[in-house]
């Protein structure tokens, strides 16, 4: 296990040292709406752009409809559209289980509420009806920064369970230790730092998910993830919820 576990580091510090895009903010409010998403506090960062050796990137024809209507996913080229009606997912054509992916996304609307769903398993998906998400997965949230001022506004509560800069956590079935700080349940693993920009622009996601252990990076810094995670393969899912948002250069990497 331990031979493995270095062949893996090895594989993958192979590929960071080729693909990674080292730097600090200096952009301003109005260039960051704009442009590829760099954090905003001047902290130093790297991003792995996925354009290294065994690097695929993924597009319309690379993924299918669960049990969204056909207007639901629209591609033009490596961008995908989602206008976020019906709720639903659009899921990979094969399965993951030890890989590592890149993508850019972006909320159209202020709140806007999306995710990415990895390891969600077959069952979860099988006859599964319009409006209803899998039961089943780990979610890597995508939410608007705007999501708690609308949470907090039309609940009057304070937005205590969740943030807006990446949470990771399992759904339904699907189970996960999370990686600290915690939601106050202990269900979620909070950022450690506030990463994510709000609409319109772009973020970007790198995911590494390796024998059960997923760790999630926000525009250059690692921020959230959780391990023993079962089940630990299965689809990769975009999720459609309630508001437009769009995702595009997805990018995968299998892992052995």
């Amino acid at each position: 296990m331990l031979k493995q576990t270095r062949a893996l580091f090895k594989s993958w510090f192979r590929t960071v040292a080729a693909t990674v895009l080292v730097g600090a903010s200096t952009c301003s409010s109005q260039e960051a709406s704009t442009t590829s998403p760099i954090p905003i506090d001047g902290a130093k960062f790297a991003i792995i752009d996925g354009q290294g050796p065994e690097w695929v990137t993924l597009g319309k024809d690379d993924f299918v409809r669960a049990n969204c209507d056909e207007e639901t996913w629209v591609w033009n080229g490596t961008t995908v559209h989602s206008t976020g009606k019906p709720i639903g997912v659009l899921r990979s054509k094969v399965q993951y289980k030890n890989l590592e992916w890149v993508a850019y996304w972006r909320h159209l609307s202020k709140g806007g509420n999306s995710g990415f769903f990895l390891w969600t398993p077959e069952e979860a998906l099988k006859d599964l009806p319009p409006n209803k998400l899998p039961g089943a997965g780990i979610e890597v949230q995508v939410l608007d920064t705007g999501y708690t001022e609308n949470y907090e506004k039309s609940s009057g509560k304070k937005a205590t369970w969740f943030t807006t800069h990446g949470d990771i956590f399992p759904v339904g079935k699907s189970k996960l230790q999370p990686f600290p700080p915690l939601s106050p349940d202990g269900s979620r693993s909070f950022p450690k730092s506030n990463r994510s920009q709000p609409s319109p622009a772009w973020n970007h996601y790198y995911v590494r998910a390796i024998n059960g252990e997923v760790r999630l990076w926000v525009n250059g810094v690692e921020v959230s993830g959780g391990k023993n995670a079962v089940p630990a393969e299965g689809y990769l899912c975009l999720e459609a919820e309630g508001a437009p948002v769009e995702f595009k250069d997805i990018r995968i990497r299998i892992l052995p």
